[in-house]
């Protein structure tokens, strides 16, 4: 008889590519994964792990066996989901994916609140790329994604998956105080033409979102900067080193040498909650997603008093 606890770290080996990747998604030592692997490798008497330069690849073996671990933790998930369904009240392990700025300025509040209300819930985040957390719910990897996206960039929802709409996110450009944009009240796209500016680095939702929109009024944006995190993005703008598009969630209070300018019209990205079709049924899900979008109001609005005047 297979562990079903050793296929889930092959399974999670084979969705992330690494052994370290694959301990950050479980909760675990990339040693405990190794050991689990390597008693898999024990039990069915096969090598299933080949080293690959500095990381380690799957066999033709593993990545068979892995499809069939992907099946089997669906069954699991659908009897869990039946099980939790007939108590009535959400319980159980909640693996939840999330972006960065939002499990920064949404999350901590989130999880306290569940946590408060629903003991029984054992949720678990990982901060994570959207485009990334999606395939995660699709995979079976983690049950709920946090994600966003942009009007002119939609993220794709896979079939099998869900969505719910948390809020939009209300985006602002940043200057230096000394910038001449800094006594504006508003600034048209049109007019950025000569702008360097500061980004999340190319395959992020945000880059993505500027060099669409920026492209369409008829200019290469001159991305002389890139961080992903938005506290960077801030940091070099309060250098004098360019302007930034930064969403105000999690962005927290502004440096006194960072002004925010309303761009017009106004960018906004909107944020979802996603988790598979086959767990909708799920108490657990439902009261996240109930306790996201109750918060949301209260989240954005102190997002709004640190926007300035």
């Amino acid at each position: 008889m297979l562990d079903l606890g050793r296929l889930r770290a092959l399974h999670a080996v084979a969705v992330h590519g690494s052994v370290g990747a694959a301990a950050t998604a479980l909760g675990y030592t990339p040693s405990a994964v190794s050991q689990q692997i390597a008693k898999l490798e024990r039990e069915t008497r096969t090598t299933l792990l080949e080293r690959s330069g500095r990381g380690v690849r799957l066999t033709d073996d593993a990545h068979q066996l892995a499809a069939t671990a992907r099946q089997l933790l669906a069954l699991v998930e659908e009897a869990e989901v039946r099980i939790e369904e007939r108590r009535g009240r959400p319980a159980g392990r909640l693996a939840i994916g999330c972006f960065a700025s939002a499990a920064r300025g949404l999350m901590p509040r989130a999880l306290a609140e569940l946590a408060r209300i629903h003991p029984d819930v054992d949720a678990r985040l990982t901060e994570v790329d959207p485009h990334v957390s999606i395939d995660l719910v699709a995979r079976g990897v983690i049950d709920l994604a946090v994600a966003h996206d942009w009007d002119i960039a939609p993220l794709p929802v896979p079939p099998g998956v869900e969505q719910a709409v948390i809020g939009d996110d209300l985006c602002d450009i940043l200057v230096h105080r000394d910038h001449p944009l800094a006594a504006r009240e508003s600034v048209r796209r049109e007019e950025l033409a000569a702008e360097r500016w500061i980004s999340q680095p190319p395959g992020t939702v945000c880059h993505d979102w500027l060099t669409r929109t920026l492209r369409a009024t008829g200019f290469e944006p001159l991305i002389v900067h890139q961080a992903e995190e938005n506290h960077t993005q801030v940091a070099l703008v309060a250098a004098g080193l360019g302007i930034a598009l930064v969403p105000r969630l999690g962005r927290g209070a502004l440096p006194p040498e960072v002004v925010p300018v309303r761009l017009d019209p106004m960018p906004t990205r909107r944020l979802h909650a996603m988790w598979r079709t086959g767990a909708a049924r799920r108490p657990a899900i439902r009261e996240t997603v109930r306790t996201l979008q109750e918060l949301w109001p209260g989240i954005a609005a102190v997002g709004d008093s640190c926007a300035g005047p």
